[in-house]
């Protein structure tokens, strides 16, 4: 019996509902905003942060990265200018016994990656393109989550005698050996022929992670020994015949360090900050007090844009919430008004024998019904939204059932919340009375 008095409650708000198709559609507008606005917002917020985590995941974990500072002189300086009065310090640049003495020294220091990269281009069967030979040792592919597809890593023999191998990238199989199994066969890079030892698995890198983190396409690298880089390519420590002659092994113009960028992973995150500032007293007393370096956490860094990005979808959220709030005045708004035109129709139901109870049903199910509709096609706005962002912003968005249950779900609450009051008004109406309402 209860169940159909429900049903029948139900049936009287869905008609009234219907009759009143452009009202109720104006009613819903500001859940229809509100639930799309939470939706691209949470959409836009979670893309943000998977960005920045396979950022974190690109830069490695726990790392502290020192990069050599290279000043390039002009030609015509004066001879007055404070770049020659520079000229009398003397630094031996970033080096391999700097790698020694920061592991050997340094407590916390989990590993440590040397690189040393040299632009060449890379030649097999009449084709020839421009690549990046770098020089590493097996703690490289560690430090920065690097996994084989294929092949083996450098043996330690590989890395006394500076051996003519070479691990390659994805990008580098597909395009120089698309129809068979590099492993054990030859490449040429430079004026060296190198045996291809190991295949890396592909690594995803974004033209934003490019620009914004400063690294390479991972896929097109050739990585060799770094004991071959010096022996077989190029090593800036060995003393030149220019050099000699100019009284000078470290030109104004040139790049006198002898590795291009130093790794550093610790043990805990705690630690990134206090060995950061130990590496850097440590290299300044090495280097004779001169800073030719410059040391940088991307952890950190890009944890606190996370942070910056959480405080920003806080506000977004917040807006999308008073745009909800909004949303639920004005239902309560407009069945308050329904209320006052329909006091007649109320009178009649409760002389007809509805009780009290029905006409509060009534009245809810109607504010109900507005919002979770709105709610459906605020849904389906906040995805098309989302999708549209993601495709003419080029903004990585991601949309997860969760938003969409909570935001059609705060709808709903909204319709029942906002309707109780209008509900409650029509049901305390006198039958008398609301009969002889003009």
């Amino acid at each position: 019996m209860l169940n159909e008095r429900l049903l029948a409650n139900l049936y009287i708000a869905f008609e009234a509902v219907v009759a009143n198709k452009l009202r109720s559609l104006l009613t819903a507008l500001g859940i229809i905003f509100g639930v799309a606005a939470v939706i691209a917002m949470l959409a836009i917020g979670n893309g943000a942060q998977q960005e920045i985590l396979e950022q974190i995941k690109l830069v490695g974990v726990n790392n502290i990265v020192v990069a050599p500072i290279v000043e390039q002189v002009e030609e015509d300086v004066d001879e007055n200018s404070s770049l020659d009065r520079e000229k009398g310090k003397f630094s031996p640049g970033l080096k391999l016994q700097d790698v020694d003495a920061i592991l050997t020294t340094i407590p916390g220091v989990k590993k440590i990656s040397p690189e040393i990269v040299f632009d060449t281009y890379i030649v097999k069967s009449g084709l020839r393109r421009s690549a990046k030979l770098v020089g590493v040792t097996p703690s490289y592919f560690d430090v920065l989550d690097f996994r084989l597809r294929e092949g083996r890593m450098f043996s330690e023999k590989n890395l006394v005698k500076g051996d003519a191998v070479c691990i390659i990238g994805r990008s580098v199989q597909s395009k120089f050996f698309p129809k068979e199994n590099p492993i054990g066969k030859k490449i040429k890079s430079g004026n060296q022929w190198l045996e291809v030892i190991g295949i890396l698995e592909e690594r995803v890198v974004t033209e934003s992670s490019i620009s914004k983190l400063g690294i390479r396409d991972f896929n097109m690298d050739v990585y060799i020994p770094i004991q071959t880089m010096l022996v077989r390519y190029k090593n800036r420590d060995l003393v030149t015949s220019s050099a000699l002659m100019s009284g000078n092994n470290q030109s104004s113009s040139s790049n006198y360090h002898q590795i291009d960028k130093l790794v550093v992973q610790v043990e805990e995150s705690e630690l990134l900050n206090p060995t950061a500032e130990v590496i850097s007293k440590l290299l300044q007393r090495r280097h004779f007090n001169v800073v030719d370096f410059e040391i940088t956490i991307p952890e950190l860094l890009l944890k606190q844009q996370q942070r910056t990005q959480n405080i920003f979808n806080i506000v977004l959220g917040a807006i999308a919430g008073i745009s909800l709030l909004v949303g639920g005045i004005g239902i309560m708004n407009i069945m308050l008004a329904s209320v006052m035109e329909r006091i007649k129709e109320i009178g009649l139901r409760l002389s007809l024998g509805a009780k009290k109870s029905d006409i509060v049903n009534q009245f809810l199910f109607e504010a109900v019904m507005i919002s979770v509709s709105g709610g459906i096609i605020g849904v389906i706005l906040g995805v098309v939204l989302a999708h549209m962002v993601s495709t003419f912003a080029e903004f990585p968005t991601i949309i997860t059932m969760p938003s969409i249950i909570l935001s059609f779900g705060v709808a709903a609450t909204v319709g029942l919340v906002f309707g109780i009051a209008p509900a409650r008004r029509a049901a305390s109406q006198d039958p008398i009375t609301s009969l002889r309402y003009e």
